[in-house]
């Protein structure tokens, strides 16, 4: 194994560090390698966060006590007395998460170990600030009232909405920005609503994360995620971390002007690649032809019918999207460029095929242990998942985690 391959190795293993001062960044290294593996021992939790055996016993012990993680008993295998086994608790505290779209409300609530408890999907017919965080707040508390979950075992709330933030003039742009939300800070009107610690992120980086903890990216310490929202977003994963920005605005690929692989490129605001690739892009040219979606399920079904206007935008969209893949492998140089968020998977599927033959790029290597391009796992709910992921960054996972890890 050359020098690079073994650093690229170091930065996707979680390695603590024994100084006392560096015991929250411990903890949450304790925490990623159970997460990470399901159960383990004690003895084999300090090999693989690299902690001495009494560092890790008194990290284990704190974390039961705080119900963070649960005793399974041990573990039969081989002669010798069996290491007695741990696993993030399932049934401990819980973060819920918010995506705001356009034109719709995903909420889920989430437990340790990345299990979805609860989760509904509403439509928005004004997603401003004055509706918004009293209709969150509200269905939060439907999913914990059919859970019994007391709001006590929140741990925080997540919510993730379109960007960019703070940038006046680029709603013209693309279809996505929300309107009203100019000069607001959604951070406290929602903690004042639910009552809960809130954590506030752009919906692309949150979807990319959620991919990291839940779905296609959880062994890979570098990608690139295209997240069709009712735009086009970007997030990255770099080194294991995700790419914010100086101000939270990384990522508004579907901003940018790029030219299809066939034919002339459209330059300016209507030449964005969200207003020819995105949920909005099609339901627009869907429009046009007559046929109205309101939900994933329709464009399903609109897809299990082999309609032609859809063959048509699949085919368009490939040809703006793969100039976009080679871009971003040749920006990023990524394990893989993952597509996901609000499109069915067969669709995504259609669209990633329709890629062939991908440009050369520094991507182009015969020996590939992925593919250029895969298909996100955790579908519609990614963002969501990603903004109840939000509030455990710096409990659970000490890659994504913000905090410093000496701290």
């Amino acid at each position: 194994m050359n020098s690079r391959s073994k650093r690229i190795l170091r930065q996707r293993v979680a390695i603590g560090s024994n100084p006392e001062r560096n015991r929250a960044h411990n903890r949450r290294v304790v925490l990623e390698v159970i997460r990470m593996h399901e159960h383990l021992g004690r003895t084999e939790i300090a090999r693989r966060a690299h902690l001495t055996p009494q560092a890790v016993a008194n990290i284990v012990e704190e974390l039961l006590e705080e119900g963070l993680l649960i005793e399974l008993g041990r573990l039969r295998s081989g002669r010798g007395q069996p290491p007695i086994q741990f696993a993030v608790n399932p049934n401990g505290p819980l973060t819920a998460g918010i995506e705001v779209a356009a034109d719709h409300m995903v909420t889920v609530l989430l437990d340790l170990s990345g299990g979805v408890r609860g989760q509904s999907i509403v439509s928005l017919d004004e997603p401003g600030p004055d509706v918004v965080p009293d209709l969150a707040a509200s269905e939060v508390r439907k999913l914990q009232d059919a859970l019994g979950a007391d709001s006590s075992k929140l741990l925080g709330l997540g919510v993730v909405m379109p960007g960019p933030f703070e940038i006046e003039g680029m709603s013209s742009v693309g279809p996505a920005t929300l309107p009203g939300w100019t000069g607001v800070d959604p951070a406290p009107l929602f903690a004042t609503a639910t009552g809960q610690h809130v954590v506030v992120e752009n919906d692309a980086t949150a979807a990319v994360v959620g991919e990291r903890l839940y779905g296609a990216g959880r062994q890979l310490g570098s990608f690139c995620y295209l997240y069709f929202g009712v735009g086009l977003g970007l997030g990255v994963i770099q080194d294991g971390r995700p790419m914010r920005g100086a101000f939270g605005n990384a990522g508004e690929i579907g901003h940018v002007g790029l030219t299809p692989r066939k034919g002339k490129g459209v330059y300016g605001p209507a030449g964005a690649l969200e207003r020819f690739v995105s949920v909005f892009a099609l339901r627009e040219r869907l429009a046009m032809a007559g046929i109205y979606v309101a939900t994933v399920e329709d464009i399903q079904h609109l897809h299990d019918e082999n309609n032609q206007t859809l063959r048509d935008w699949i085919a368009m969209a490939a040809d703006y999207l793969a100039p976009t893949v080679a871009m971003l492998e040749n920006i990023f140089d990524p394990e893989t460029v993952i597509f996901g968020g609000g499109l069915p998977d067969s669709v995504l599927d259609a669209v990633i095929a329709a890629l062939d033959p991908l440009p050369v790029s520094v991507a182009t290597r015969l020996q590939r242990p992925l593919p250029r391009v895969l298909r996100g796992q955790t579908g519609q709910l990614t963002a969501a998942l990603g903004a109840a992921a939000l509030p455990l960054l710096d409990t659970v996972s000490p890659h994504l985690s913000v905090a410093d890890p000496a701290s």
